[in-house]
């Protein structure tokens, strides 16, 4: 396949939400949007090639035993930018404000289970749809560990030791509902604060924690020719949404307008001021997690690096 196949063939999937109109167009173009999430951002810290990154302030393995995998049948699903399969555990700690220090990057395809030891459900591939997949951490047990499932709410997935490597991860954007604000951490320092337009009431922005899967062009000027960052999450009914934006994930990115900040207007995604869309871009790699909330005070300083122990049982 020649690299502009791939491209276009990668643009059949690859969207997010926003104006129903401008997005049933999107699907029906071909050169839609092209993913730039090799590109280094600015100042952050080079990937950990070894096991576990270091100084992230998160607890070190434990010495438990580690449980054996069971190997997973060749027929399973691969987790794509669809809605992920059924079957994974909740997020235990989805409103948690204790920032996810660490990420896991698949070096080629791992199998993901429903618990340490337990009934392997999928494959995660080191990418998706061509974007190289960065997944927040939030557990370990008994040598497992637990990350964020991409294209599911609230959902994580159990993977064994293998194939895969760790990042650090250094910035965690957390969005207020009812104060419509956005409040970006880095190191667990609050460095910038904008006001966002967020989802209607039909189709409100997912709770929870999830992550920054990747980024994207989209066609048309109402996205004030500036990058999108697509999410990790969906809408939580997918029925909420117009038939032409089935599928699509809740998007980060900026209007063409400020008009509708503070208000309920998207079809579930975040919506921000270009200028605070381009210094996130420019900053904030995927891979680092982005948390709603219905409340949030946004002290200067948080608690500290996760993840947070799953207890056994």
């Amino acid at each position: 396949m020649t690299p502009g196949r791939a491209r276009r063939r990668t643009s059949a999937v690859l969207v997010v939400l926003g104006a129903a109109l401008v997005l049933a167009a999107v699907l029906s173009e071909s050169p839609v949007p092209r993913w730039s999430a090799d590109r280094p951002p600015v100042g952050v810290e080079p990937i950990m090639p070894t096991g576990f990154a270091t100084g992230t302030g998160l607890p070190a393995p434990t010495a438990e035993p580690t449980l054996p995998a069971v190997p997973p049948p060749a027929n399973l699903p691969v987790v794509d930018y669809g809605p992920a399969p059924r079957g994974f555990p909740r997020d235990p700690a989805p409103m948690s404000t204790v920032r996810l220090g660490e990420g896991l990057r698949p070096i080629s395809r791992i199998a993901a289970y429903d618990a340490p030891g337990g009934r392997p459900r999928a494959f995660l591939a080191p990418t998706i749809s061509g974007v190289e997949l960065t997944m927040p951490i939030v557990a370990r047990r008994a040598g497992w560990v637990a990350v964020l499932l991409p294209s599911a709410n609230r959902t994580i997935a159990w993977v064994p030791p293998g194939p895969w490597t760790t990042v650090v991860l250094r910035d965690l954007i957390v969005v207020a509902r009812r104060t419509h604000r956005l409040h970006w951490y880095r190191d667990d320092v609050l460095v910038r604060s904008w006001p966002v337009s967020l989802g209607m009431a039909v189709s409100p922005t997912p709770l929870g924690r999830t992550f920054i899967l990747g980024r994207s062009v989209l066609p048309g000027r109402v996205y004030a020719d500036t990058e999108v960052f697509a999410l990790g999450s969906v809408p939580d009914d997918a029925d909420s949404v117009p038939s032409s934006l089935r599928g699509a994930h809740i998007g980060l990115h900026t209007w063409h307008h400020d008009r509708e900040l503070g208000r309920n207007t998207t079809n579930g995604c975040i919506r921000l001021t270009r200028k605070g869309q381009e210094l996130l871009l420019a900053e904030v790699r995927p891979g680092n997690e982005l948390l709603v909330l219905d409340n949030f005070t946004a002290p200067d300083r948080l608690p500290g690096p996760g993840p947070i122990p799953v207890p056994a049982g």
